[in-house]
């Protein structure tokens, strides 16, 4: 059927402004409108500037059914896209209206746009069947009633307001109940008696016509048979029925039991009872008449969402000749029962979402919605885990789920929401929909050492590339973010080098910028640099970068890498003593001294000077007589290098002794060097000149032997200076003996030579364990410059990095100083020292 629309398809605006406090949009457009019909100017009716609606992703949520309308993205304009059927979208249901949401993205912004469906008179009335048989008894008195189907109209208004018209006849009229609560009732009016004898048969047209403009019309041919002599049709006791029935009710339920009465009486008074039309017409299958009883049972199951009730025309005929029939209605009324749960629809998702998010950031669009009614379908909505999330009511079954709380993503990376849902039924439906929320990172942490100060020990004599350790910081964030790169520091530290002079950390050490290996640039010397103190920087890669820094303090250990080196004498030139220091004879460095035939044993007649510039255990030298070996006339301290008298000296020994020294330290392997020292012996008055000769050059350094008188005061003071020194080497034993109990036993700080934590101690120059040059003086030569020791434990090893790359990568610790060999070293200079005092006069108070 072609209908005329005029030159230009009519768009109405019923509404293009925001309703209050909803801001919804309000359209209206005919249906059967043409595909590219502009319902509204949608862009500007939401405030968009023009070019912002195809910028900013203008476009329409689709939900559940597709939409026939479109955004078009160049305009914004709303337009009709496909074929618009007010009654295949809406059916009976005024006003027609579809509730589109449009969405408006960066930032993201939800709009709900009603679309009005207006209805043309595009259909026609339409009976239910083209030609309509009735039988009437031509007994019938004027003014008797036949109901009539009357046509129905898909359109709604006054397109479907229908009146009917009958073609002419002297024996038949109309009638056409109205009522607001039931269908229009439709009846065929006997108005003058019939008379069979004379026409048998009457054939009608009933026309439909239906309030549009132009007005459509629709036809039935009815033809009545005229029927003789049964005068008397069935009467129901009701002429409405009215049922209500639970659209949970079970088939087999009873829904109705109808009743007729006909006074007839035999064949004309038995009925039978029909179902002569039901609307809607799936009703016929639904319920099931009795045609003897009149009852009317349920066959399959009711649905409140599809049909809210029936009308089911009942026939009661009798069995007379002709029979006769009498009619009623049956109004069955579904009522709702929570038969439907909620549903829950994503409608956009804007993930992930960044850990600096603002507290209110929309991450989602949810619609629920539920298709029961009353109670039954009011939905309550809440979202689970409560925190961080939370959801805000935007529309009428539109949430948004939005953040609630600042996020971490070093602490949950992603989140599963799940958004619950619950209708007001007894009982009430659930329903739940999950979404996934990932995180994404941002550079909020900034890289971290596991020690605010590292300790590295490094032996001396390393090799250049050698690597000393491994530094590494840790960064939470992820990616570019959490990836660390190391240098060492600007101006962050370096050494004394010998000479007093300063060199920047960078010229010893390097650090790996990916790895954190630190590395030696160049052999390290102890005797140049004990300590290095630097700082390492940890920059990750993110915009902006961040930083961490760490103080390295590289204890260089000493090695065995010098040799004793023999000392001149103290007067600086050669000269006669018997009991001074041995003076360096003509030629070839040696030494020589002066001994009178008789002396005593344990005079001294001689001392030999050395030094070592290792330090510590490597500077601890012992003298000790190569040749002669055996019984011969002298001996050495074995650490003080005086030589005295072994017993007393014959004429027999001869004129003149050679002795050959051996200086050695302490160090692994030791090292030595060799002294020899010429011995003359002399008559007494000759010593007594080489005494005299050695008084006239004391000025210059060399000593002479003390008298007797002296000597015993000598002893004396030797015996004093014996008793402090054992007393001294006893309470160091003691003292290292509790430090290295509570150093095992108290918490101790970490270092990064090897796990577990480990106690830095660094010697002062009074207490030391180590052997100074400056403290040592029978050891070593008084006028020799001073110098302090460092003393270090055999520290732990620190977990290494995490990783597989850790284990391959971990350093090997670094060859230490241990504390027993000290701790022996000391037991043993004691011993030596009394076995010395014991045997020498010699003074020993510079022992320690």
């Amino acid at each position: 059927m072609v209908v005329c629309w005029g030159p230009v398809v009519r768009v109405l605006v019923l509404q293009a402004a925001w309703a209050l406090g909803g801001g919804q949009v309000r359209y209206s457009v005919p249906e059967e409108a043409k595909a590219g019909t502009v319902v509204g100017r949608l862009a500007q009716d939401l405030g968009l500037a023009a070019g912002e609606p195809e910028a900013r992703g203008l476009r329409l949520v689709a939900q559940g059914r597709q939409a026939s309308v479109e955004v078009s993205g160049a305009s914004g304009a709303l337009v009709v896209s496909s074929r618009l059927d007010r009654e295949e979208l809406c059916g009976k249901s005024a006003p027609c209206a579809l509730r589109l949401e449009v969405l408006v993205e960066r930032p993201l912004r939800v709009f709900h746009v009603e679309l009005e469906v207006t209805d043309i008179n595009d259909n026609a009335p339409v009976f239910p069947a083209a030609r309509k048989n009735l039988s009437i008894a031509e007994s019938s008195l004027p003014g008797s009633r036949f109901p009539l189907e009357g046509a129905s109209d898909a359109d709604i208004g006054a397109n479907a307001q229908l009146s009917y018209t009958l073609s002419p006849s002297e024996h038949f009229s109309l009638n056409l109940q109205r009522s607001e609560e039931y269908r229009e009732s439709l009846f065929l009016v006997l108005t003058k008696p019939l008379d069979r004898e004379t026409v048998f048969v009457h054939g009608l047209v009933l026309t439909a016509s239906d309030g549009g403009r132009p007005s459509l019309t629709g036809t039935m041919e009815l033809v009545i048979l005229v029927l003789d002599a049964n005068d008397n049709a069935p009467q129901f006791t009701q002429s409405v029925y009215k049922v209500q029935l639970p659209e949970s009710a079970a088939e087999g339920t009873l829904v109705a039991l109808v009743n007729a009465t006909d006074p007839d009486v035999g064949s004309n008074g038995k009925m039978t009872f029909t179902a002569s039309n039901t609307f809607p017409p799936k009703g016929l299958n639904l319920f099931i008449l009795n045609p003897k009883s009149g009852e009317i049972r349920l066959k399959g199951a009711l649905d409140f969402e599809d049909v809210r009730s029936y009308e089911i025309q009942i026939e009661a005929t009798d069995k007379g000749t002709p029979p006769l029939s009498g009619h009623c209605k049956v109004v069955v009324e579904v009522l709702d029962v929570n038969d439907n749960a909620p549903e829950v629809w994503v409608t956009s998702l804007s993930v992930p979402v960044p850990e600096d998010a603002a507290v209110g950031t929309v991450v989602a669009l949810l619609s629920v919605s539920d298709r029961d009614s009353g109670a039954n379908g009011r939905v309550r909505c809440a979202v689970w885990p409560a925190a961080p999330f939370g959801l805000v009511a935007t529309f009428a079954g539109s949430y948004s789920l939005v953040l609630r709380e600042a996020l971490d993503r070093e602490r949950v990376s992603e989140y599963e929401v799940e958004v619950r849902a619950e209708d007001g039924g007894a009982p009430p439906l659930r329903a739940s929909r999950g979404v996934r929320v990932p995180v994404s990172d941002v550079n909020d942490n900034a890289p971290s050492f596991a020690q605010a100060v590292y300790t590295v020990l490094a032996r001396e004599n390393n090799a250049a590339g050698a690597e000393l350790a491994r530094l590494w910081a840790r960064d939470p964030d992820e990616a570019g973010n959490g990836r660390v790169s190391y240098s060492v520091a600007e101006g962050g530290g370096g050494g004394a080098a010998a000479g007093g002079g300063w060199r920047p950390a960078s010229s010893y050490v390097s650090v790996d910028a990916e790895s954190g290996r630190l590395w030696a640039l160049q052999p390290l010397d102890y005797e140049e640099l004990q300590v290095l103190q630097f700082e390492v920087r940890a920059v990750d890669a993110g915009e902006p970068p961040l930083c961490g820094n760490a103080t390295v303090q590289l204890f260089v250990v000493d090695e065995n890498d010098n040799a004793p080196a023999l000392l001149p004498p103290a007067g600086g030139g050669p000269g006669p003593g018997a009991a001074g220091e041995a003076a360096s004879g003509p030629g070839s460095g040696a030494l020589w001294a002066w001994a009178a035939w008789g002396a005593p044993a344990g005079q001294v007649v001689a001392k030999i000077r050395a030094v070592d510039a290792d330090s510590g255990y490597n500077a601890w030298l012992r003298y000790e007589l190569w040749e002669p070996r055996g019984k011969g006339p002298f001996r050495v301290g074995l650490y003080s290098g005086e030589v005295s008298t072994a017993r007393v000296l014959e004429e027999a020994d001869g004129p003149r002794q050679r002795l050959v020294i051996v200086v050695r330290d302490h160090g692994e392997p030791a090292r030595s060097a060799t002294a020899t020292l010429s011995v003359s012996l002399v008559e007494g008055a000759e010593a007594a000149l080489a005494a005299v000769g050695s008084s006239s050059s004391s000025s210059s350094g060399a000593g002479l032997r003390p008298a007797a008188g002296a000597e015993g005061s000598a002893a004396a003071a030797t015996n004093v200076w014996l008793v402090v020194a054992i007393c001294a080497v006893s309470s160091l034993f003691l003292l290292a003996v509790v430090l290295y109990g509570a150093s095992r036993w108290a918490p101790r700080a970490a270092v990064l030579s090897g796990p577990g934590p480990a106690t830095l101690v660094c010697a002062s120059e009074v207490g030391s364990w180590s052997y100074s040059q400056r403290q040592s003086r029978s050891l070593c030569v008084a006028e020799g410059a001073g110098k302090s020791d460092l003393m270090v434990f055999s520290p732990n090893f620190p977990p290494p990095p995490p990783g597989p790359a850790a284990k391959e990568t971990q350093p090997e610790p670094p060859a230490l100083l241990d504390t027993t060999r000290f701790l022996k070293a000391s037991s043993s200079l004691a011993l030596n020292a009394s076995r010395e005092g014991a045997s020498t006069s010699s003074p020993v108070g510079n022992l320690f």
